[in-house]
């Protein structure tokens, strides 16, 4: 959970929400304010959208936690707006809604119109509301009704704003937060990493407070000592991770590589480095990493903790790891926590399996070039449907 504070409605709020919480499900659950309409949830329909920072945002597709100090108006504080009230006077007159679920969007995206052009021009009312979606009236009347609010203000002699009162460039509300209270910062050169054309990455890499944390365990039929200096081979542990590849020479505290990420149509190659911590004393360790994917946008931090603990006598050992990472950008709207969870597991197990065989002398199985994504899930699909029928098909 992070604690954010922001105003909404010209009220401060201060709340508790998940990492991944949307913006649109904190003002509805949290705050009550259920007048912004939830229905894609894809950043298409428009219904969810409020003003951040006085910009029409989608609130389906923003993160509350993205929205620390900045100013959050949803349609219940735009009651007293004179833009907005001109509008619903006008939809209603010219008949713009019909069962009225878009409407509190549509109402948002209109005025922003009213503010901005400088005539009631139909196409461009037209373009300025295409990302609001009406199953009803055919836009006909809702596009005559912000055109008699733009012709009114404007035979009134009320000019437009330029840019609709915007005061800065970037993605609405990127001027007004204030760095996360939950998190260290990170520090510049690692802000928007890019690998460089010459390969070398930044030299600082950063402690972060992970946004999802996996609890895993497997065991090894090799001695704890065994084990914990295997973990120090980096280019051994690399070899039985599929899809990872290192991309300069190994130093005893740092590593740099890529590892190749494919789920259906993306494909992601994300470039940068780790740092290497371990502790002989406790036959423990830490690997702390930072990487970005120019391709998909996408951008992850990273953190492996790991225990060896002896069993059976100390001939075998247990490996007790905590993963935690962070991960934002293409790839973080399909990382859905109970399919997360279940790659962590099959990953682990391939992990374990290939150490194994590494450790044992065996022939290794040849690495995978990248880490398919589809064929975990077909595989976790068929053992799902097993473990149905094995019960029988009772539902569990």
């Amino acid at each position: 959970m992070n604690t954010i504070a922001l105003n909404v409605n010209r009220r401060a709020v201060e709340a508790l929400a998940e990492p991944r919480t949307s913006l649109a499900d904190f003002v509805r659950d949290k705050l009550d304010l259920t007048g912004t309409h939830l229905s894609c949830e894809h950043g298409v329909c428009g219904a969810c959208t409020v003003l951040l920072d006085g910009v029409p945002a989608r609130s389906c597709i923003t993160y509350a936690v993205a929205c620390e100090g900045a100013d959050i108006t949803t349609i219940e504080g735009l009651d007293e707006d004179e833009v907005t009230v001109e509008l619903r006077a006008a939809f209603t007159r010219e008949h713009a809604l019909q069962c009225g679920y878009c409407t509190p969007g549509m109402l948002v995206s209109a005025r922003d119109l009213v503010l901005r052009l400088p005539d009631a021009d139909e196409r461009r009312i037209r373009v300025g509301l295409s990302g609001n979606l009406c199953r009803c009236t055919g836009y006909v009347g809702i596009v005559r009704a912000v055109q008699s609010v733009i012709e009114a203000r404007r035979a009134s002699s009320i000019a437009p704003q330029a840019g609709g009162g915007r005061t800065s460039l970037g993605p609405a509300g990127s001027g007004r937060a204030v760095p996360d209270r939950n998190e260290q910062p990170v520090p510049p050169e690692w802000q928007g990493f890019v690998p460089a054309s010459d390969g070398i990455a930044p030299v600082v890499i950063p402690d972060f407070a992970p946004a999802t944390v996996l609890e895993q365990r497997f065991t090894l039929p090799h001695v704890p000592a065994k084990v914990f200096a295997m973990f120090d081979d980096i280019a051994g542990i690399a070899a039985c991770l599929p899809g990872v590849s290192l991309t300069a020479p190994v130093s005893p505290e740092r590593v740099e590589g890529a590892i190749r990420v494919r789920l259906g149509p993306i494909a992601a190659a994300f470039e940068g480095a780790a740092r290497v911590e371990r502790d002989p004393a406790t036959l423990s360790g830490r690997i702390v990493g930072i990487g970005a994917d120019q391709r998909s946008h996408s951008a992850t931090q990273g953190e492996i903790r790991y225990r060896l603990v002896p069993i059976d006598d100390g001939t075998a050992t247990a490996v007790e790891l905590s993963i935690g990472y962070t991960l934002t950008g293409m790839l973080a709207q399909i990382g859905r926590p109970g399919l997360v969870r279940d790659l962590a597991r099959r990953l682990v197990a391939d992990f374990a399996g290939n150490l194994d065989r590494h450790m044992s002398g065996a022939t290794p199985r040849e690495a995978a070039p990248e880490l398919s994504g589809w064929s975990i899930v077909s595989d976790i699909l068929r053992a799902r449907v097993a473990r149905f029928f094995g019960r029988g098909g009772e539902p569990g």
